[in-house]
């Protein structure tokens, strides 16, 4: 069969993906234009967006033209000034806070106001680790709302030169003078300094956002990589669709201590030249770009996702889990080749997820000579008593939809059950690479509420138990699916797709979204907790452009993603690929510095 792997969405934006954002946009119907190309693959469970390169290369020029339009009114040499001596005033009291709270605001004007709640639900998502979340549009904020959280988070993705500023003067006025964290991310933190007063923001800070340009020296260079916790990540953007960072102006003695958090390396300089990526003074946290464009599995995201806990949890002790699933398993599996991978993994101590299809289709006979297959679970006895053992001795079993493909037709491969979407449709173009085309026409809260109900008939029909865990097949499915894999199962996990209107509340725009991984256990917009997948899986053979990944490579991302001080490694695994590559990814991990936990375990 095909590698069933190939279609997980990749964490990485491709100069062939359509928009990519922080997560998967949708495309169209067939009979539209496609807008998103899905980078499957190994590295499932990625961060995506589904917009073409052409939006993101006119999105980028833009904002970069208005950065110089206003670096052309301010001069370009930077202005020391002497601190000066301020009286803040209070913001206005509020009701005390109970419990970790966070308030993410996004922009919402201009041309590509619609980028901004795809990045305001990805920020949310992450925020969601640490407690409840209030997500709005930055302009529907009011007088005093940060003292009601824990920490305000803003999502900088419009560009306001100050002449059309959307951000009201009462956040800027509340910023300045509450103690209460403040993470701000990408534009306008120059607008912040105009309205509190340069001399006021510089005396709190030590820095001077509005000589601090996304292109200091007339380009925004060649940063391939952010080095954070002593560990270089990537940063890997097509040529024409880099916005550029901000670089900060920190202004030195005798203005306050300005803590560097992140060094962006600029390679287009010889030898390469470093500048602030992140940096924090007072209660701001400030980060140059919006680190959620074209996201890799071992990207300057990672930076983002621990940097939250500075804001949120500070106090959170270091802790590194680990996670296996083993993925696609159906009636038409291989009895001997589960039991392998069980009994490795339960003699080696390591507990497990392990997914599963209940009903086996080949509509088409793809793999069966022309002849049309049929198997489920009550037809598989062999696989059934392999799936039984598997739960008594430490696996925890996980629903991986009813099918796994979609009616009697390619999508997008051949109709069979592990190759296809369920609850999406696709197609591969001509240069081999899989698009999106959007929901499936049939798509109803009661049509996707019919498919579970039927699934978990099968596994109770053979004595399993209904699972509680849910895996999307290939990680695609409306925002109305979401909501109702929400009702059956107490946790998804997976990477996802969000879509515009989800959080704004106008009508949900399955034409764009972003694709999302997480390093911790989630709850995201659509209310559900959501289990960390964050390193892919084992991939020998190159499919649809995408590249081979092998154990060292989802080895390399764990250690990675040691810098976050409460994260997770984790990745899945075909059994039908043997266990020699499980063997070594799971020995890497825990050399690393993981302990496998069990999926069950980690449901907070």
């Amino acid at each position: 069969m095909r590698s069933k792997n190939t279609l997980r969405l990749m964490t990485t934006m491709s100069a062939t993906a359509a928009l990519f954002i922080p997560l998967l946009l949708a495309v169209p119907p067939a009979s539209a234009a496609p807008t998103a190309r899905v980078a499957h693959s190994a590295a499932a469970g990625a961060a995506s967006l589904g917009v073409s390169p052409g939006v993101l290369k006119s999105y980028a020029g833009k904002q970069l033209a208005r950065d110089r339009v206003r670096r052309s009114r301010l001069g370009k040499q930077p202005v020391i000034r002497q601190a000066a001596s301020t009286t803040t005033v209070a913001p206005a009291a509020t009701a005390a806070l109970t419990g970790t709270s966070a308030l993410v605001l996004y922009d919402t004007a201009g041309q590509y106001g619609f980028l901004g709640e795809l990045y305001g639900m990805a920020t949310a998502n992450l925020s969601g680790h640490f407690g409840t979340v209030k997500t709005e549009p930055v302009s529907a904020y009011s007088a005093g709302q940060m003292e009601q959280y824990t920490a305000t988070l803003y999502v900088g993705s419009t560009y306001y030169d100050g002449t059309n500023d959307a951000i009201p003067a009462a956040l800027y006025q509340d910023a300045a003078a509450s103690s209460h964290p403040l993470v701000w991310t990408g534009f306008n933190i120059w607008n912040f300094a105009n309205s509190i007063g340069i001399a006021t923001f510089e005396s709190k800070y030590g820095w001077d956002p509005t000589t601090s340009y996304l292109a200091p020296n007339g380009s925004v260079g060649n940063v391939s990589t952010v080095v954070y916790k002593g560990r270089t990540l990537t940063r890997k953007i097509p040529a024409g669709q880099d916005s550029g960072i901000v670089h900060p102006h920190v202004l030195g003695a005798p203005y306050p201590p300005v803590t560097t958090l992140a060094t962006a390396q600029d390679g287009s300089t010889s030898p390469a030249t470093a500048f602030p990526w992140a940096v924090r003074s007072g209660n701001l946290t400030y980060i140059g770009e919006i680190p959620f464009s074209y996201v890799s599995l071992t990207d300057r995201i990672i930076a983002f996702e621990d940097l939250l806990f500075d804001a949120l949890a500070p106090a959170t002790a270091a802790r590194h889990r680990a996670l296996v699933r083993l993925e696609d398993i159906s009636p038409k599996s291989d009895p001997t080749q589960l039991m392998n991978a069980a009994k490795y993994l339960f003699n080696n101590n390591v507990p497990y997820g392990f997914n599963v299809i209940p009903w086996y289709r080949d509509p088409l006979g793809h793999y069966n000579n022309g002849v049309a297959e049929s198997i489920t679970l009550a037809q598989a006895p062999a696989v059934v008593t392999a799936l039984k053992y598997m739960i008594s001795h430490g696996g925890t079993i996980i629903d991986e939809g009813y099918t796994h493909q979609y009616r009697d037709i390619a999508d997008p491969y051949n109709g069979v059950s592990g190759d296809d979407f369920e609850f999406f449709r696709a197609h591969i173009d001509v240069n081999n690479s899989v698009i999106f085309d959007g929901t499936v026409p049939e798509d109803t809260d009661a049509w996707a509420q019919g498919r579970i109900t039927a699934a978990i008939a099968l596994f109770r029909q053979v004595g399993l138990p209904a699972p509680s865990l849910w895996v999307t097949p290939h990680y695609a499915a409306s925002d109305v699916d979401y909501r109702v894999f929400a009702r059956t199962f107490a946790a998804r996990y997976e990477s996802s797709l969000y879509y515009p209107g989800t959080v704004s509340g106008g009508a949900v725009d399955h034409t764009r979204w972003i694709g999302q991984f997480f390093p911790y256990v989630v709850h995201d917009v659509y209310g559900t907790t959501v289990l960390p997948e964050n390193l892919g899986d084992y991939e020998p053979v190159s499919l649809n452009n995408n590249p081979v990944r092998l154990p060292a490579d989802i080895i390399n991302a764990a250690k990675l993603n040691l810098a976050i001080r409460d994260g997770f490694a984790s990745f899945f695994y075909d059994p039908s690929e043997g266990t020699s590559a499980l063997k070594q990814t799971v020995s890497g991990i825990r050399t690393a510095g993981y302990t496998f936990v069990s999926p069950a375990s980690v449901l907070g």
